[in-house]
């Protein structure tokens, strides 16, 4: 695939959910574009092994997104690796059991919203007054199609991916008046790790509503997010970028 030189030389950046998907996919280009990353992951021993994989740019830092503490310690230790963070990636996420909205289990309703919804919530509030000190920031968060349309059993993961859509235009009004810019994308699904949590009905139903009748490359996600991380994206804030092969219809 052919890839453009993005331009993020001397910028820190962290990724969530790093260690692999969509996350080890955008921290490969980001290294390549001149970047440092951060990989804040809850598989330790994953995050570290994708570390090393990549580079010395590149730290493994234990971090459970939904859990205030864990994330306020993660940050402390990117500081004093990299002085400062410009690039926040929420990616960090779960599919969750699939079933009718009916008889999906309150607790795997709750796992779901704690990790892809209150995750990004919880990052972004950490490393928002960094930015605002610093005048720089870019946001971006992995928000879904399954946002937009609402995939029929996995209401939990689409509720989810639609309140990150919510977050991302709120916060993205909030810091309009710094250079932080807050978006996100809205892939169709890829074929990452994540299909080990969901059924291979659910998977064809997906790939059923697909125009371009294939799933996302993670390369083609990170190619976006890297854009979006630039310093180039100085205008465009709130907003969500498609990324579903045809599939949305606004």
């Amino acid at each position: 695939m052919a890839k453009n030189m993005i331009d993020l030389k001397g910028r820190a950046a962290v990724v969530t959910g790093g260690a692999q998907g969509f996350g080890k996919a955008i921290s490969e280009r980001f290294l390549r574009s001149g970047a440092r990353v951060a990989i804040w992951d809850r598989d330790t021993a994953l995050a570290e092994k994708t570390a090393k994989a990549l580079g010395a740019e590149v730290h493994a830092v234990a971090c459970d997104v939904a859990d205030p503490a864990s994330v306020a310690t993660a940050l402390k230790a990117t500081l004093e690796a990299f002085g400062r963070v410009d690039i926040l990636i929420n990616n960090a996420g779960i599919a969750g059991a699939n079933a009718k909205t009916w008889e999906t289990d309150v607790e795997e309703w709750r796992k779901v919203m704690r990790v892809n919804l209150d995750g990004p919530f919880i990052c972004s509030r950490a490393v928002v007054p960094g930015m605002i000190q610093q005048n720089y920031g870019r946001i971006v968060t992995i928000a879904s199609i399954a946002g937009k349309e609402g995939n029929p059993n996995a209401a939990h993961y689409s509720a989810s991916k639609a309140g990150v859509i919510a977050l991302t235009k709120s916060l993205g009004k909030e810091l309009a008046g710094y250079d932080i810019a807050v978006n996100c994308v809205t892939p169709a699904a890829a074929k990452t790790a994540i299909f080990a949590q969901i059924t291979q009905q659910h998977i064809d139903f997906m790939l059923s509503k697909i125009p371009r009748n294939r799933f996302v490359l993670v390369e083609e996600v990170a190619s976006m997010v890297a854009w979006m991380a630039s310093e180039e994206n100085s205008f465009t804030t709130g907003a969500v970028f498609d990324i579903s092969g045809g599939r949305a219809t606004y």
